[in-house]
């Protein structure tokens, strides 16, 4: 693999181009084109080919990329080509239905093990995890080797989680509160701020009698 520093748009669609070519492989098709590709996500074939130029040579020219040898190799990029352990804190409406996400996911990404600090929930089972006390999240953690957690608190709880998470050993977190975390520079988070997509969105609206394909001008 090649060792230039990747940008963060260019991971970012490695699962786009991986959902796609797994779509493929499960109607048993067996090549497929950078055209092909671009065509069906709505992207320029050259940008498609410059991302996976960037970890290796997968295509053949004629012919295109082996589906299932391309899906080998972005999983193997993504490292979910082996088991990743997942802990989840916040046993709410949203952790309930991430773990039924969890229970039909072929990925090797996995929720093992999910966290909540209200005693109303300590010991209820979802999808066959038990939902253990904030005071067990260490030990777990070390345990069962967990290196992602998931944020599903409300806004006022989800730093104090964070640091939890960060000091049990955590290297990456998704922050599902609408809340601004800090965790150190080595931390890797990512934020999934529904209100904020949803506000975002409202922008693009057309207003009353404009389509939202139509501009105006002063």
């Amino acid at each position: 693999m090649k060792q230039t520093k990747i940008s963060e748009a260019v991971v970012r669609r490695l699962p786009i181009y991986l959902q796609v070519l797994n779509e493929l492989h499960t109607r048993e098709v067996q090549t497929v084109s950078s055209q092909e590709l671009g065509v069906k996500l709505d992207l320029n074939p050259a940008q498609i080919r410059k991302d996976l130029a960037y970890f290796g040579e997968f295509g053949r020219k004629g012919i295109g990329y082996d589906v299932l040898y391309l899906i080998e190799k972005i999983r193997q990029i993504l490292k979910v080509d082996q088991p990743i352990n997942v802990a989840l804190a916040g046993a709410g409406n949203l952790g309930h239905a991430l773990c039924n996400y969890n229970k039909y996911s072929k990925d090797n990404m996995k929720i093992t093990a999910v966290f909540d600090a209200h005693p109303s929930k300590i010991g209820m089972s979802i999808n066959n995890l038990q939902v253990l006390p904030m005071e067990e999240l260490p030990r777990i953690i070390v345990q069962q080797s967990i290196r992602i957690g998931i944020i599903t608190v409300p806004a006022h709880e989800a730093q104090n989680v964070a640091n939890q998470f960060v000091e049990a050993g955590i290297e990456g977190i998704l922050n599902f509160a609408p809340a601004i975390l800090r965790v150190p520079e080595h931390i890797r988070i990512h934020n999934a701020d529904f209100t904020r997509d949803l506000l975002s969105l409202a922008y693009y609206l057309a207003g009353e009698g404009e389509s939202a394909n139509e501009s105006t001008m002063d």
